[in-house]
């Protein structure tokens, strides 16, 4: 084999099948220790293999010499390899196994039988140079050790060590590691080697191979993970004999020519900021590794450069101080957050022009961050803006028709200037519009603006109206996309109520009478509902789509803050005005902060407090006031009561109150109040006060009379009305009955005084009157008080729907109050025609005024139609 090529198997085609599977195995064998390697043409000798054909020694233990010579310990694998060379010199005779195992066993190596040859060398050195020649032939014949073979074993040593001299190889040092020695071993017996299986003794080997370790050796009873063997023995089984603990690196590093490598999973590590990949490497099927993460782009630059791009650039997946990286990423941030304003997902360009766009501009060789780095330190200076993406090749083309104005950014309420966020997703809470409110500004946000949502989610907005609609209506409304668009085409938002405004221009453009109350906004999609986020000091302090609900959770808190912009205002325990004037308006921070001070009635004083709308101050202020006046002017109930009759007594007497004090407590409440409004509302100064105050006092007793003889006539009609009700026994008239029973429960009632009032108080003899005349005729034509009835409960539960949207601060409002008693005075003109009513009135022109409160309403109330 000196020939520099040497060609395949296949250029012998004289030889017969065994001597070529010998030739094969033989060529095999030498490519394995280094000796060959293969070329395009056949294989050529290395210059290992040229110095292993010039030891006289077989090719596994010749390689170890070489492997010695570059380890620097020949000096003891030239033992190791001489003992190999020829029988073991350890004898165990059959009858006599037991004496001899035990004599072996001084030299024993629990990791290596290869370290015995050495530990059996040194110990026979030493006895021969204490020993006599017959003496150390004894002393070999008692110790079970066969003199001849280490005679043969001294010899062959001295051979091989001249011929590694002459080679040129060095001794080295003596008593090297037992590592080293192992390491340098296993250069001539990569195929020798075996992984044990995870639950057993056996052996998986080379190319298939099975194995157990022999009995005999010293790393039987606890064999190790790894072995390598001098040779494989078959017997009963596959035996490896003369083994040695080993490492799986040792064999990866000696075995590189050998070994396969595969590679699995890569992926970008930001960690590491590279691209990483699971290395699996075989030895003739054996694992030597499994799972080793290992730079990807050693194996398939291309590749890990690809994936570098789409993650750490594209994707963004990389802590790094690069400018460009951060300008790309807000630049793509803004189109993503028109994304979310728009609701479509389509405008942002797709990862692979992205791609496409780093592909062309970054260095062929980057494939790492460590790579990139030292690339744009270079490119970077001459071209600081190559990475820079452009507005025009982050959104597609079709995106330009997007108009940005109509997604604002800042939502105007008045004069409150709120944060407005958008959200695209629509597990999320928050999906849609998202508006920050300071919770000092929570109580001046008009309302009717956020039902008419941002101008971009308009169209959406009055088409989702639409298709709330009752399917008599919503079949005359088809397209409702369409119908949408004309109506928007002729609204000015803002101008009108939402709800009442889409409602009469669905009517001029397509001839459709729909009524506002006929819209089901419940039904709005969730994103269509604005969200509010309070934010106090930076912190969300609470969240949802019902306004009413928020300012309902945080009353106690904003009052707070409302106090605070008003110090040395609130005070507690009036019982007379102490103050030169209560102002209407407080503000703070620039009109940021605005509260509204009133009155507040606590049973026997008066307190100041802050509201946070005019509405809420609007009723404190009422009852504040009353109680502040009665405080400061006698009692008119002494004066009164002696004014009343004996009849007037015992009517009072017969009313639904706790006793007759506390109905006429109720009658000065009544008279207070007309005085209040007589003068124009509450006082607000000390003079307005004092001028009311001089008012109320003069003209409190007749006026508490007055109250007092009418609710007297009320008690006294409404005794015989319940009478006549008892009587009432036809089968057929059962409905009305309990109609009437409501009717008057409604009218008369523990309060019904204060809560009628003064003015109001004069008409209830009236509809007492037409309740009895109804009474009366209610059996000549109980068909016609059916149909009647049926029509006035109609807007009597349109009416009450109304009321439960409507906030209850409201409720007492004079328009909400009107409409109810409009539908008394309906009653009236359906049941008592002749008695008359105070003004005219029909179901049409109630129906109109429940069309137009509710409208107001909404507005007034925007979270109803936001809830979600």
């Amino acid at each position: 084999m000196t020939a520099l090529e040497l060609g395949n198997v296949a250029d012998f085609p004289f030889l017969d099948p065994p001597e070529r599977r010998s030739v094969k195995d033989g060529m095999d064998l030498l490519v394995e220790l280094g000796a060959l390697e293969p070329t395009a043409s056949g294989h050529r000798l290395t210059d290992v293999g040229r110095t292993l054909a010039r030891l006289p020694l077989d090719p596994r233990l010749a390689r170890m010499l070489v492997e010695a010579d570059r380890n620097g310990c020949l000096g003891d694998v030239l033992v190791i390899a001489s003992a190999l060379s020829i029988p073991d010199p350890r004898e165990r005779p059959v009858d006599q196994q037991q004496a001899a195992d035990a004599r072996h066993a001084r030299f024993a190596d629990p990791q290596s039988d290869f370290v015995a040859y050495l530990n059996l060398w040194r110990y026979l050195r030493g006895r021969r140079q204490e020993l006599s020649s017959n003496q150390f032939r004894r002393m070999c014949r008692e110790e079970f050790l066969h003199y001849l073979r280490v005679r043969e074993w001294q010899d062959v040593h001295v051979q091989l060590r001249s011929a590694a001299t002459e080679l040129g190889l060095r001794l080295g040092a003596a008593d090297a590691s037992r590592e080293l020695v192992s390491q340098t071993l296993l250069a001539g017996l990569l195929s020798h080697v075996g992984l044990r299986d995870d639950d057993g003794r056996e052996y998986a080997g080379a190319r298939g191979a099975r194995f157990a370790i022999w009995p005999g050796s010293a790393l039987a009873r606890r064999p190790p993970g790894w072995v390598m063997a001098a040779e494989l023995v078959e017997a009963s089984r596959l035996w490896a004999r003369d083994a040695a603990r080993i490492e799986p690196e040792w064999v990866e590093a000696l075995a590189g020519h050998l070994v396969k490598r595969s590679y699995a999973e890569p992926h970008w590590e930001k960690r590491r900021c590279e691209v990483v990949a699971l290395e699996r490497v075989t030895l003739y099927g054996i694992p030597l590794v499994a799972g080793r993460r290992v730079s990807y782009g050693r194996v398939d630059p291309q590749g890990a450069r690809e994936l570098f791009i789409r993650n750490a650039l594209v994707d963004g997946d990389w802590e790094t101080r690069h400018g460009f990286l951060a300008r790309n990423r807000a630049r793509v941030a803004e189109v993503e957050a028109l994304e979310d304003r728009v609701r479509r997902r389509d405008l942002l360009v797709d990862d692979e022009t992205l791609f496409a766009f780093y592909d062309e501009r970054v260095g062929a060789d980057v494939v790492s961050g460590r790579h990139f780095d030292t690339w744009w330190k270079r490119v970077g200076a001459r071209e600081p803006d190559r990475l820079d993406f452009d507005r025009s090749l982050l959104v597609r083309d079709d995106a330009t028709r997007v108009d940005p104005a109509a997604y604002p950014r800042e939502w105007r309420s008045g004069e409150v200037a709120l944060p407005v966020s958008y959200v695209f997703d629509p597990d999320d809470r928050h999906d849609g519009v998202v508006v920050d409110v300071p919770l000092e500004q929570l109580n001046r946000l008009d309302l009717e603006q956020f039902l008419w949502q941002v101008p971009g989610r308009r169209e959406e907005l009055v088409t989702a109206l639409i298709r709330s609609l009752p399917k008599s209506w919503r079949r005359a409304l088809v397209p409702a996309p369409d119908h949408a668009r004309a109506v928007l085409e002729r609204l000015t938002p803002g101008e009108r109520p939402l709800v009442a405004a889409v409602a009469d221009e669905l009517r001029r453009v397509s001839g459709v009478a729909v009524p506002p109350d006929a819209f089901d906004v419940s039904r709005l999609p969730a994103h269509l509902r604005v969200t509010f986020r309070v934010v106090e000091d930076g912190v969300v302090v609470a969240e949802g789509k019902d306004l009413d609900d928020l300012r309902d959770r945080l009353r106690d808190r904003l009052r707070s803050v409302l106090t605070a912009a008003a110090p040395g205002l609130e005070r507690r325990g009036l019982t007379s005005w102490s103050l030169d004037e209560l102002p209407r308006l407080v503000e703070q921070q620039g009109g940021r902060v605005r509260g509204y001070p009133a009155l507040v009635d606590e049973g026997d004083s008066v307190a100041v407090r802050v509201f946070e709308d005019e509405g809420a101050q609007r009723a404190a202020m009422r009852a504040g006031t009353r109680r502040l006046l009665l405080l400061t002017v006698p009692s008119p109930v002494a004066a009164v009561v002696r004014r009343l009759d004996n009849r007037t007594k015992l009517a009072l007497a017969a009313s639904p109150y706790a006793d007759v004090p506390a109905l006429l407590r109720d009658c000065a409440y009544a008279a207070v109040d007309a005085a209040v409004a007589a003068a124009g509302g509450p006082a607000w100064t000390r003079e307005e006060f004092e001028r009311l105050q001089r008012n109320v006092r003069a003209d409190l007793v007749p006026q508490t009379a007055a109250v007092a003889a009418t609710v007297a006539e009320v008690l006294e009609l409404a005794g015989t009305l319940r009478e006549q009700l008892q009587g009432l026994q036809a089968a057929g008239v059962k409905d009305a009955t309990a109609d009437l029973e409501g009717q008057l429960a409604g009218l008369v009632h523990d309060g019904f005084v204060l809560r009628t009032g003064r003015d109001q108080l004069a008409h209830l003899p009236r509809y007492l009157r037409a309740m009895l005349r109804r009474v009366e005729r209610l059996t000549d034509n109980p068909a016609r008080d059916a149909a009647a009835m049926a029509e006035v409960q109609h807007l009597e539960q349109a009416y009450a729907d109304l009321l439960s949207r409507v906030p209850p601060l409201r409720r007492d409002d004079a328009e909400v109050r009107a409409a109810g008693w409009a539908l008394q005075e309906l009653r009236v003109s359906l049941f008592a025609q002749t008695l008359g009513t105070a003004y005219p009135v029909s179901a049409k022109r109630i129906r109109r005024m429940l069309d137009d409160l509710g409208t107001a309403a909404a507005g007034q109330r925007g979270a109803v139609s936001l809830r979600s």
